[in-house]
């Protein structure tokens, strides 16, 4: 068996591929999940859609979707740092600098999506409550 070196984790590699990187960030909780969101068209670099293996270096501008298909959040973020390896969450958001109109997008959407809450009703009316209905519109024919 040969011995392999490991890179020095002190040097800071030039570029870093995309799905690594997302990774890394904690955008994504395993690489799997991050090449996935990629493959799909949830990243997009410089405004069009690319492959897992683009390597990114910082300056970058990444466009991420995440979330389901009724609270999907867009964030717009600069490439602040590169890194192979994931950190605990505070080294992560070092990482990126989210852009302004990024973060005021998403929270006006987010205000939407709660005002949208407030008209759905809470639950469904239950056996008892669905009888005093019936009896109440029957009374008023």
């Amino acid at each position: 068996m040969t011995n392999q070196r490991h890179k020095n984790s002190d040097t800071l590699p030039a570029k870093v591929r995309l799905d690594k990187w997302l990774w890394a960030a904690r955008f994504y909780r395993t690489r799997t999940l991050a090449k996935e969101a990629i493959d799909s068209g949830r990243v997009h670099f410089g405004g069009s859609r690319v492959k897992s293996s683009k390597e990114i270096a910082v300056g970058d501008e990444l466009t991420i979707r995440q979330g389901s298909a009724t609270a999907m959040t867009e964030k717009v973020v600069i490439v602040e740092a590169l890194s192979i390896q994931r950190s605990n969450a505070t080294a992560a958001q070092e990482l990126y600098s989210e852009t302004q109109e990024s973060i005021e997008r998403r929270v006006y959407y987010s205000e939407q999506r709660k005002l949208a809450n407030l008209a759905r009703p809470d639950n469904r009316p239950n056996k008892k409550q669905r009888r005093d209905l019936q009896r109440f519109k029957d009374s008023h024919d």
